[in-house]
């Protein structure tokens, strides 16, 4: 019996062991489920919401661009997309059959049919998948007939940029297109992941893209656990994006655009002499900004680039030319202020020798006796060459600089060029090499390595006929920074420098370039019109005229190759006895400044005018910015 109760014994404790460990696994079973469902029942309650719903955010509405009237210059307006299901496109034909089918109802190319059959490889195949966007309403319509065989297929509704002007704007309010990765880095604003997100990226739409942008929307949506949405619990809409007012008239540059048609390439810049307020600014060719938005084709944008007239290049605030004989006004104010008076005399015979080397004024036969006045009037070069070679370049460059060439003059534009003005250290720096005196000649005719934008020949005019107030222009109506716009002070320019007594002159001088009876813009008065303008135009080389061309004769610009022909040139102001517009002209290639260029600024100033006196009848005199432009004297007898 001993034996079995040993073993009975033995049993029952390891009975009690079992059932005690099994009550201690319990125990601590109970334990920690205690502690997860009471305990940290908030926190997994919390967890359980984040997995069970999403937030997701909502792109704001863009904020519209418009001129200082209100015309609408940017806005945004529905966007039909062709999206894409591949999920329950899979259940039928499968998204290639799909694909086959919509290549019958609406243009697909092979790029799409590609790039959607990547992303379905790619994504889950419940999301959905942009397959065309921008579809015309005849195309909705198409597609809304076929739905029924076109299973997983949906038509949804966004926004999109619209630009009303096209062209007549591009190279002022730019164009928004997707963001790239470098952007995407360089930010962190969560409204750049979002799947088809635009961005400024030029002009006044990448100026002030933040103001424009606004603040992004939420949506609360309930998922399953493989993330599809079930339903949408709540939505809160963004802020959409600031308005931003342009200084711009649309009538005006509407009228520019018209008016410079018959040109290959050309810029107007009109601005407010005061207040630096940009009335009109014109660069063509141009090109469809509503193609970037849109999303632009390789063979367009390949287009684009290999066009020989560079219609991407804003050459208003781009575009570097030699200044010819507007760049004359500088050269007379820095002899003014180094002693060189105002009836400082020179004989032009039509050239002048520099050692064993003739450089030739624009009048074969000369000009006779010339002052200050009458060297502007009639742009004798003999003169200016004079006056360089006892001034300098130096001293030429420093009041030019002053005038606002040879730097950016800080619009509220992307792509600014700031020209060149040389100097003697310049030239040393840059080349290696000394200055000669033979250059300080080319300089004082605005040649040689002087370059200028239109943008700059307007601001250094304003500069002069406004009393010597370093005006700067602008475009926006407010002062915008960041995404925080309000009204701009009217903060005093600071003064050029230059004495009163010696921008009389040269206002003097212009005056009679247009009005004068020999002024190289004689035969561009404003027509009809008491009032009267004052300018200078202006005549660029863009080869060196050998010694028997000369002597064989110049021939007409007909006889030459386009590239071969001079820049026209002009700037000027009106009225001329109280300057308030100033406008500059630059047709690449198109002869004398006052064949070319002086007539189109006049027809330009005759606009402002108009448009200035029917403001005044509207609105009783007051218009906040200015509306008008300058007009620009024409030359009739030469290079000027």
């Amino acid at each position: 019996m001993k034996p079995e109760k040993t073993r009975s014994k033995l049993f029952n404790r390891r009975a009690a062991l079992l059932v005690g460990g099994q009550m201690a696994l319990l125990g601590g079973l109970g334990a920690r489920l205690y502690y997860l469902q009471v305990v940290e029942s908030e926190r997994y309650k919390m967890l359980a919401e984040e997995n069970r719903i999403n937030f997701r955010l909502l792109p704001p509405p863009r904020g519209f661009i418009t001129d200082r009237k209100g015309d609408y210059l940017a806005i945004n307006i529905q966007n039909y997309r062709l999206v894409l299901v591949p999920e329950q496109a899979n259940n039928a034909d499968g998204v290639e059959a799909t694909l086959l089918k919509l290549s019958r109802l609406i243009d697909l190319s092979e790029h799409d049919v590609k790039r959607v059959l990547r992303e379905t490889s790619r994504r889950r195949a419940f999301v959905p998948i942009t397959v065309r966007e921008n579809l015309s309403w005849e195309e909705v319509s198409r597609l809304g007939v076929n739905t029924p065989e076109l299973p997983g297929v949906n038509i949804d509704v966004g926004q999109t940029r619209h630009y009303p002007y096209g062209p007549n704007m591009a190279h002022v309010i730019g164009y928004v297109a997707a963001v790239s990765e470098k952007e995407l880095a360089a930010s962190d604003d969560p409204l750049l992941e979002l799947p088809g997100f635009r961005i400024g990226k030029n002009g006044i739409e990448k100026e002030y893209d933040l103001a424009l942008r606004g603040s992004a929307g939420t949506s609360q949506v309930e998922v399953n656990a493989l993330g599809r949405v079930i339903r949408e619990l709540r939505r809160q809409e963004g802020q959409p994006g600031h308005e931003v007012r342009l200084t711009l008239d649309m009538r005006l540059q509407d009228f520019i655009g018209e008016r410079l048609k018959q040109e290959k390439a050309a810029s107007v810049v009109v601005m407010d002499v005061h207040t630096g307020a940009i009335l009109a600014l014109v660069s063509i060719p141009s090109y469809d900004p509503n193609a970037f938005s849109e999303g632009l084709r390789t063979e367009e944008w390949r287009e684009l680039v290999n066009n020989p007239y560079h219609p991407l290049t804003n050459k208003a605030i781009a575009g570097q030319y030699s200044p010819g004989s507007v760049f004359k006004m500088a050269v007379a104010l820095a002899a003014l202020e180094h002693g060189i008076g105002r009836d400082h005399s020179v004989f032009c015979p039509g050239h002048m020798q520099l050692g064993d080397r003739r450089f030739h004024c624009w009048k074969r036969w000369g000009h006779g006796k010339m002052d200050m006045v009458s060297a502007i009037e009639e742009s004798c070069d003999v003169w200016f060459y004079d006056v360089a070679r006892r001034i300098g370049v130096d001293r030429i460059a420093e009041m030019a600089k002053r005038f606002g060439m040879g730097e950016p003059t800080g619009i509220d534009l992307s792509g600014e060029r700031g020209g060149l003005i040389p100097t003697r250290a310049w030239k040393r720096a840059t080349l290696g090499q000394p200055w000669h005196q033979g250059e300080s000649l080319v300089i004082g005719i605005g040649q040689g390595y002087v370059l200028t934008t239109p943008l700059q020949l307007a601001v250094s005019t304003a500069r002069m006929v406004n009393g010597g107030k370093a005006v700067r222009p602008h475009l926006a109506l407010h002062d915008i920074d960041g995404a925080t716009i309000q009204e701009r002070r009217p903060d005093p320019f600071p003064d050029v420098g230059v004495p009163k007594s010696h921008l009389a002159i040269i206002r003097e001088a212009m005056d009679k370039v247009v009005n004068g009876d020999k002024g190289t813009a004689r035969a561009s008065k404003l027509r009809d019109t008491d009032v009267t303008m004052g300018g200078k135009t202006g005549t660029a080389q863009v080869r060196r005229i050998t010694q028997a061309e000369r002597d064989a004769g110049m021939r007409d610009d007909d006889e030459i190759a386009w590239r071969l022909r001079d820049h026209a040139l002009f700037a000027g102001y009106a009225p001329a006895h109280d300057p308030r517009y100033v406008v500059s002209v630059i047709v690449e290639h198109g002869g004398g400044g006052s064949s070319a260029a002086a007539p189109i600024a006049r027809d330009v100033l005759e606009e402002v005018l108009r448009i200035e006196g029917q403001a005044v009848s509207d609105a009783g005199g007051q218009d906040g910015s200015g509306s008008g432009a300058a007009a620009a004297p024409v030359r009739t007898e030469g290079a000027g």
